[in-house]
């Protein structure tokens, strides 16, 4: 109880004579940096830059941030005529395309590089025709306009990174089907 006091007195005299005052606490572990390479995106390079902020403002445990000079990147955008598909190395590592043929369609840019980056960061496609699902991909109206991740698949991006070591998952290739 004395103790109790003391570190309350002691602590209200630090706080009047300005001295800040924090109590540790638990160490919140940093999130996972992965780093994508956009420069082969073409005209895509800001839709893949909104992608991978979408990730970021809904998920904890892992970030995308554009590579800087001389490091390799865990992930590589490219653009080209055919559907939107990524092939997955491991959790966090691959390359995914964005293709030209699903916006010509009239799907939606941010929706679909946020789906890409889903793969990448170990999410399978779920043909469930919501446009709640960021997942379901093209089984989700045209029309949709979605590009946020649903709570549950926010969840299993965390839980797939809650630890900093990579966790392996086999290569897969996944495909925008229209």
């Amino acid at each position: 109880m004395l103790r109790n006091r003391l570190s309350a007195a002691l602590v209200a005299v630090a706080m009047l004579i300005g001295i800040q005052v924090g109590t540790a606490g638990p160490a919140a572990a940093a999130p996972r940096i992965l780093y994508y390479d956009a420069s082969q995106a073409q005209e895509f390079i800001a839709v893949v830059d909104q992608g991978a902020q979408i990730w970021n403002s809904r998920v904890t445990n892992v970030q995308l941030q554009p590579v800087p000079a001389g490091r390799t990147p865990n992930i590589r955008v490219y653009a080209d005529n055919g559907w939107p598909r990524a092939y997955t190395t491991s959790l966090g590592n691959g390359r995914w395309y964005m293709g030209r043929e699903a916006v010509n369609d009239g799907y939606y840019p941010p929706r679909i590089a946020a789906h890409e980056f889903g793969h990448l960061l170990g999410l399978p496609d779920r043909r469930t025709g919501l446009c709640t699902d960021l997942m379901s991909g093209s089984s989700a109206p045209v029309s949709c306009r979605n590009a946020n991740p649903s709570a549950a698949e926010a969840t299993a991006v965390n839980n797939a990174f809650r630890t900093a070591a990579a966790t392996s998952i086999p290569a897969r290739e996944y495909v925008w089907v229209g």
